[in-house]
């Protein structure tokens, strides 16, 4: 499947070198994107049926395997779209983070195989400000400033992610502003968590970004990005955390193991778990 040199090349390629377990390719556009052997379209997932059946036994079989113990079918639902849409967010938010080049990118534009860490994209058009070189390319659409490009990647995020919640959220037991909790934490924690990877002057410069695009009160989204900073317990150093919108559930599965940003968590335990994690 080869992939054309694209306005989003470098960024993909970026990500893949921070992160290997997430590989972005562009088929050129003779090539139909993959489906079968692994793959599933973004746009199967969001029709629910078979396609969502069989993406959600992977994750069913994952638990029973790893933990071994049965998870409530509106737990798998949820584990099952963190690991679509976290890395489904990062094809928009990195190249924006990076280049300042936003894809547009319906369900119709996107496969993905979990199983090998792939995902195959076909952007339709894509947002830039004025003066960058990739402006004069076909499908660009150059916005004034920074903040109508902010409101460009909540849009193409939000177009993406919508009729994939719409599947997924009556078997998660969730709708409305519960969905777009767990959307607003997976563009949120997606890219931090990547910015972290390539550098501690990239992490800041990504929480200070992603204030900006979810200060709060930008619908669909629900709450801000939420950051805060605690205490540590050797030197009073500071500890970045965040207040998630949602719950992943995960602590039905293993009630001792929670996430350091989980609203379940208090802070003494976040304390505990952030400076584990640093002095790791």
């Amino acid at each position: 499947m080869p992939a054309t040199a694209s306005p989003f090349a470098a960024a993909y390629a970026r990500l893949t070198a921070a992160h290997p377990g997430l590989t972005v390719t562009e088929p050129d556009p003779g090539w139909a994107l993959p489906e079968g052997g692994g793959w599933v379209g973004a746009a199967r997932l969001a029709e629910g049926g078979a396609g969502l059946d069989a993406f959600l036994a992977w994750d069913e079989a994952q638990v029973l395997r790893d933990y071994g113990r049965r998870a409530r079918p509106d737990v798998v639902a949820s584990f099952g779209l963190h690991r679509y849409a976290w890395p489904a967010c990062l094809l928009i938010t990195v190249p924006w983070f990076l280049h300042r080049r936003v894809p547009r990118l319906p369900v119709t534009a996107v496969s993905y195989d979990r199983a090998a860490g792939r995902m195959a994209v076909r952007p339709a058009s894509f947002a830039c400000l004025p003066g960058d070189p990739a402006a004069a390319l076909p499908g660009a659409v150059v916005v004034p400033d920074e903040e109508a490009l902010r409101a460009e990647v909540r849009a193409a995020v939000a177009e993406h992610l919508e009729p994939v919640l719409a599947a997924f959220g009556p078997r998660m037991r969730r709708r409305g502003r519960a969905l777009w909790g767990m959307a607003t934490d997976e563009v949120v924690e997606g890219l931090w968590y990547v910015a972290h990877l390539f550098g501690a002057d990239e992490e800041r410069r990504a929480v200070r970004e992603l204030e900006l695009l979810l200060p709060g009160a930008t619908l669909p989204y629900a709450g801000s990005a939420a950051f805060r900073v605690l205490t540590g317990p050797a030197a009073g150093e500071p500890l970045a955390t965040r207040d998630r919108a949602s719950c992943c559930m995960f602590y039905t599965v293993r009630p001792e193991d929670t996430c350091a940003t989980c609203p379940r968590t208090r802070d003494s335990e976040r304390v505990a778990k952030l400076a584990a994690a640093a002095a790791a």
